[in-house]
This record gives C-alpha cells, structure tokens and sequence, in this order.
C-alpha cells in the first residue's frame, strides 16, 4: 500500500524525496502530477480523492523527473487555491511544501496536497463528479453520480461522532503501532488528520479501531467463526456445529484472531504436499478467504443494528456474510472490472496503512485470480435483504478432468498451484522419485497440456514448471 510508503518518502532527506516518490506505484490513495498541470485539471483529481477515500497528490513529479514548483511560483499558489476556486463544494484540502532537490541539482519545494473524504459528493466547477478507482480518477455517468450520492447517504455512520458523556479508553498499544506505522510523532493529529477525532471526541470510526471495547458503544461491531461438520448447517438435532466463537476488540485486532481462528478450523485434506510429505492441505486458498473477511470488516455496514459479520466454515466451502447491501456503484456482474466505492472511507484508510487487504477492486480481482489458479470455481456473491454473502467452494473447477487425474498428476498439479512454478529437482522429491523419471512424467504431463515448461534452453538451471495460462 501507497499510504505508509509516501509519508516515509515524504520525510526523508531532500536529495531523496523525489526519486523515492517516484518510485512509489500510483493507486487508490497517491498520485502525481506536474508543476505544468493548470489549477482547473487539477481540480477533477481532487474530486476524485474526496469522492473516494481521500488521498494524496504530490505536484511537481513529472516523466520520472523531479521538477520542483519554485519555477511555477504563480502556478503553484493557483494549486493551492484550486479546490476553493474550482470543486463545489469545497473539497478539503491541506497543504505543504516539502524542500526536495530537483533534477538540475538545485534545492527546490514539492506541493503535497492532502485530501479528506467528504460524506458529499464533489463536483468541478464545470458540474463534473470524478472517483478515484485505483490509479485513474474516473469521470461517472449520470447514473453512476445519483448511485455515488445515494451510496454518500449511506456511507456517513463511520464520521459521527461519539456520545458527549461518553469516556472511551484507547488500545494504547494499537494507537502507538499505527502512529509508528505511518511515521506520524503526534497520534492526536493524526486522529484529527485520519478522520478518527473532531473536537476532542472520537468517532465512530476511531472507536472501531482503536477502542480497547468498541463493543460498549457499536454492540454488532464483532466478528463470529462458525464450523460446521458436513456440507450444510441442517436444522435441529441434524446440526453439527463443532465451533462457535465470537471475535471482540478493535477491527485491527479482530481480523488478526480470525485470520488465526480460521487457519485452525479452514476445511483441508490429508494429501502429498510441496514438501514431499503427507499432510493436511488446506482446500481454499488462504490470501482468498482472508480478503473476504477484510473486505468485510472494511465495507460493511456499522449502522446496522441486530447483525454482525459471519464466517461459516464447512467441509467443502467457506461463506462470509457482511452486514448491508452491496452500494450501488458496486457490480459484481461484471466482478473483474469492479467499480471502486468504500462505505467506509476512514476504516478503509486505516487497514491500508496497518496493510490490511487490498483495494475493494484488487482484492476482489485477486479472490478471482487465486481462486482460478488453485483449479476452483470463482467466489459466487449474492445479495440478502440486508446482507452481502460470498461463497468460496473448494470443489475442483473441472472435476471430470481432476477424476482423470493420476495419483503422481494430482500431486504435480496441487503442488504447482501451491507454489506457482518449481523445478524439475523440486518435483521430483515431491513424487519421491529420481529427477530423469519426474523429468518423463512431467513430460507426458505436458503433452497433455497439464503442465507447462519454462526456459531458454535444455540445460537452463532456471528452467522451471508451471501450470498452463488459462
């Protein structure tokens, strides 16, 4: 994640702001402009951060040069002033210079722009409304501005703020690591600056966070881990519900225990693994499982009284149910291309600087991706009421094909989607064999187009094996 990376660039030593801030992969929170961008063009990028989850813009980066602003002193106060000058309303925006040394070797300032969510949507001046999805800011239709507004509605629980009376004791340790994290000397500004703190109260999203019991206040703020015996949950004396605990504390602090929980009570088999030995192999690939329950503590609905996030885990399939329905920019017709939109904008910032997940639309794009290459179906979503649940199957994609399969084919394949690529030495002390009989069965493998040879030459020692590209 950018968030970290870019405040640590952004304190370093002056002849070393701008390359490493170069380095720094733009995306949901981080972009980078030139000092020649005009205040009006401008403008759009700050809607699309506001519109989202805020962000920052650092101008006077351009073609992998660092210009510097000293030279467009004119231009540069007319970014400063272009969120009041040009966005309606009024994106909010902080500002600062940051001294850097430009690529003629003189001493120079960077424009670091830092842009809050807002609860409303934003527009330019010319009635345009941006989002941030990933590293582009996007331009939305009609249609997609009056679902941004409605989903703005929806999406303003996180910023109210506390009961008055109410004395909420901090996870001290928690709030000590995340201002560590992101390098900031004073956690109360950076509560304020986050999102997290207004006039000396927390929100609810600072609670969440990093209350030592958010439950006091947000009763349904807690995660629960469900196994099951068997396919299904069955009704009455039928059920056999083996494990049942509740996950309390601060977000951060629960996705660690169920991540922990989950590992224990994860469906697998006993099978031959990369190692070369018998053991319990898990079924559903774990960065797939551990994104669902991040986006689900991230995206759901804290609003919502009389329910709270659910991972049901049974023999063949885990499901993850998150409270509230999908927003409605968010498509998963078309899940691959997803839409980016978080109903809560601060939580969602918080996880990315403690790395928690990925982006609503990479991760997502990632469960997809996982899922294909360990051979299995896509994650199937589908919407409740008042409830987002997805589905994870650990039935094999082709199982016709998985039935045709060798003991020695299956072990190769499984081992292969495991690892993603392994050399003939490895593959052999996977079947327990010497490397020129692995070498025969890896070579009819790939006649029937199982697995697949990479190298430059026969006796490349990084040759390696892979499955087939999809």
């Amino acid at each position: 994640m950018s968030t970290v990376i870019v405040e640590q660039a952004l304190a370093a030593d002056p002849a070393k702001v701008g390359s490493l801030l170069l380095d720094v992969p733009e995306d949901q929170w981080f972009d980078r402009k030139s000092a020649r961008i005009a205040a009006r063009d401008l403008a759009s990028h700050l809607v699309a951060f506001a519109n989202a989850e805020g962000g920052t813009i650092v101008v006077g980066l351009s073609s992998g040069d660092v210009e510097g602003t000293d030279a467009r002193v004119d231009r540069r106060n007319a970014h400063v002033q272009a969120a009041i000058d040009y966005t309606v309303p009024p994106v909010r925006v902080r500002t600062r210079l940051v001294p850097c040394v430009n690529c003629n070797e003189d001493e120079d300032l960077l424009l670091v722009l830092d842009i809050e969510p807002d609860d409303t949507v934003h527009a330019t001046t010319k009635d345009e409304v941006y989002l941030r999805v990933g590293d582009e800011s996007r331009k939305l239709n009609f249609t997609q501005r009056q679902e941004l507004t409605y989903d703005k509605g929806q999406a303003s629980y996180e910023a109210r703020l506390v009961p008055e009376h109410a004395t909420i004791p901090l996870d001290e340790v928690l709030v000590g690591h995340y201002a560590e994290a992101v390098q900031h000397p004073d956690p109360g500004r950076l509560f304020q600056a986050r999102g997290l703190a207004r006039d000396g109260r927390l929100t609810i999203a600072g609670c969440l966070l990093f209350a030592e019991e958010p439950q006091a206040w947000i009763p349904e703020s807690y995660i629960r881990v469900l196994r099951y015996q068997g396919y299904a949950r069955s009704q009455g004396e039928h059920q056999r519900l083996l494990t049942d605990e509740r996950i309390e504390g601060p977000l951060p602090q629960q996705l660690l225990a169920a991540r922990d929980l989950i590992v224990q009570e994860q469906p697998t088999r006993r099978a031959l693994g990369p190692d070369g030995r018998f053991g319990l192999i898990p079924l559903i690939p774990e960065p797939v499982w551990l994104e669902a329950v991040v986006n689900a503590g991230v995206h759901r609905s804290y609003s919502m009284a009389g329910d709270h996030i659910r991972v049901e885990i049974f023999d063949d399939h885990i499901d993850v149910s998150s409270p509230g329905r999908l927003p409605g920019l968010v498509d998963f017709s078309d899940p691959l291309n997803i839409a980016r939109f978080a109903r809560n904008p601060r939580i969602a910032r918080v996880c990315a600087d403690l790395h928690f997940g990925q982006e609503l639309g990479e991760g997502v794009r990632r469960m997809f991706q996982e899922m294909r290459d360990a051979g299995l179906h896509d994650p199937v979503y589908r919407q409740t009421s008042g409830s987002v649940v997805v589905s994870l199957s650990a039935e094999p994609m082709n199982q016709a094909l998985d039935a045709q399969l060798t003991a020695d084919a299956r072990a190769v394949v499984f081992a292969l989607r495991s690892v993603d690529r392994m050399s003939t030495g490895e593959i052999a002390q996977v079947l327990g064999t010497s490397n020129p009989t692995a070498l025969k069965r890896l070579r009819r493998m790939e006649q029937e187009h199982l697995v697949r040879w990479v190298g430059k030459s026969p006796r490349d020692p990084r040759a390696y094996w892979t499955l087939p590209t999809p």
